[in-house]
Formats: structure tokens, C-alpha cells, sequence
């Protein structure tokens, strides 16, 4: 029972970082339409393996930095402006994204898409920084703690949720597609409630830090 709940918080985490329609999850699901469903497995495998890479990382980061209260504290309030400064462009800002047409894909090899994959995956820094203060986080809740069993329980869930969210633009994009228009209508009011929530917990872990 003790590693279900950083399993669990892995496999969310994963999942929500993911979700949104990016450059990862459409390429896999424009790859799998245009040269099947193993190539874009491929490319899927290579881009879960540079995200267990940088999940692995960046909780190592975490534990390092969680000795140090002061920098902890500085890190969510960091946090607390950025989730803030999201929810209010997401939400008030932001205007309603337009569908792209689709880009032709060269049928290529498994071997190719790997790497494409990996590649892709490997310019996206956003893990590192977002794993960071998941970790952390859930570690000021005493949700997780920084032991090499919890940490790759945690690490493993990330790869999991990864896979599930990517495999499921491969297998479910067909009906994904027919309403990327509502989809894309809506997405911005999606993340912004996601970014907000984090940014109301954020500043409770303050205020209870300053004041509890």
C-alpha cells in the first residue's frame, strides 16, 4: 500500500502534463494515421524514455533541494506567480487556438521514429521544472518522501501515465480528431482551472508555512 499512492500520483501527474494536445501526443497520433500503429508505438517508446530520464532527474533535484526549507519555500512562491500568471492569460487572455491543418509524415523506419521521438521529447524542458515542484509538493503533504523505493514507485508511474495518455491519442484519435474543434475551443479554460487549482493549493502551502 505504501508505494500505491506514489504510483498513483506519478501516473496523474503524468496524465495531466500530457493531456493537452502538443507537439508529442499529435505527432504520434498523426504518425500512427499515416504509417500505422507500430512506427508511432515507436515513437512513443523513444520519447517515455528520455521522459523517464528527465522524471528521474528532476525528483533527484527535488530531494536535494528539500533539505533546504528556505529554498523550498522560494520555489513555491515562484510557483504561486507562474501557476497565477497561467491561470490568468489561459482563462482572461488567451485567444481561442485554430486547428492546424494536417502536416504530410513521410513513412519512415521504426529505428527513425525512435530517435524522432526521443528528439522531441528531449526539447520539451517542461518535465524537469513541472516534476520538481509535483515532488515537492507532494512531499510538503507528506505524500511522498525522497527514498530510492518511493522515488522510482513515482518515477514509474510517470512512464506509465505517459504511455497511457500517448497510446490513447494512437488508439482514440480518430473520434479525438472529429472534435479537436471543441477540444481546442475549451482547452484553454481546461488548463487554466488546472493552473489555478495548483496555484489555490500553492498558496495555502504558504500561507500554512508563514502563519500555520
Amino acid at each position: 500500500m505504501v508505494y500505491l499512492t506514489p504510483l498513483f500520483s506519478g501516473f496523474i501527474a503524468a496524465a495531466i502534463g500530457i493531456i493537452p494536445p502538443g507537439l508529442i501526443n499529435m505527432t504520434a497520433a498523426k504518425i500512427n494515421l499515416k504509417e500505422g500503429k507500430k512506427n508511432a508505438l515507436w515513437f512513443v517508446i523513444g520519447a517515455v524514455f528520455v521522459i523517464f530520464l528527465q522524471v528521474y532527474l528532476a525528483v533527484l533535484f527535488a530531494r536535494i533541494i528539500d533539505n533546504r526549507p528556505d529554498v523550498v519555500t522560494l520555489l513555491r512562491e515562484i510557483g504561486f506567480v507562474i501557476f497565477s500568471i497561467l491561470t490568468i492569460y489561459f482563462l482572461f487572455i488567451a485567444k481561442e487556438p485554430k486547428t492546424k491543418k494536417k502536416a504530410a509524415i513521410k513513412k519512415s523506419s521504426k529505428k527513425s521514429r525512435f530517435f524522432l521521438g526521443m528528439l522531441l521529447s528531449g526539447l520539451n524542458f517542461f518535465p524537469i521544472p513541472y516534476y520538481v515542484v509535483v515532488s515537492v509538493t507532494l512531499a510538503s503533504y507528506h505524500l511522498f518522501v525522497f527514498e530510492n523505493t518511493v522515488i522510482f514507485t513515482f518515477v514509474l508511474g510517470s512512464v506509465l501515465g505517459s504511455f497511457a495518455v500517448l497510446y490513447s491519442y494512437i488508439a482514440f484519435f480518430g473520434r479525438i480528431e472529429k472534435k479537436t474543434d471543441y477540444l481546442m475551443r475549451n482547452m484553454n479554460t481546461i488548463i487554466g482551472s488546472i493552473t489555478g487549482l495548483v496555484a489555490i493549493l500553492t498558496l495555502f502551502n504558504i500561507l500554512n508555512y508563514y502563519f500555520g
